[in-house]
């Protein structure tokens, strides 16, 4: 199976590790076999492992906030709106896409977390946005 070279206070030892079934194996000794009993292996990691902080959310952030007389849309992250699913006066329910933008190379679908109707849209097909920048507002 395995063939190891060790030296014990200056004497060589060739060591070939010829079966191993559960716990006992059968090793050669400088041609002399032996069955011997294994207690443990010991297995270093070589992946290191990432430690860090949880992540906090400051007070109030990653919510809808209401503006006077409805909900603000916001932007979730930086990205180009490329499509936009409604129109003033349309008439919403939960979970209805509102628009669709492009963000790190990927189509995000906005979604509607509460009823209502949309009071205004605040954007167009193209526009480059930043996070947190109000999108529609809804009534």
């Amino acid at each position: 199976m395995k063939k190891f070279k060790f030296t014990i206070k200056g004497q060589d030892f060739d060591v070939d590790i010829k079966e191993i079934e559960g716990s006992n194996a059968q090793i050669e000794v400088n041609g002399t076999v032996y069955d011997v009993e294994i207690h443990a292996e010991e297995k270093a990691s070589k992946t290191p492992q990432l430690i860090r902080k949880p992540v906090v959310n400051k007070p109030g952030e990653g919510q809808i906030k209401k503006t006077a007389g409805g909900v603000s849309i916001k932007a979730p992250l930086p990205g180009t709106i490329i499509k936009v699913d409604v129109a003033v006066g349309d008439s919403i329910n939960a979970g209805d896409t509102l628009l669709v933008m492009e963000a790190m190379k990927m189509e995000n679908n906005v979604l509607a977390e509460k009823p209502g109707t949309v009071k205004a849209i605040k954007v167009n097909v193209g526009d480059a946005v930043l996070q947190d920048d109000v999108l529609i507002e809804i009534g």
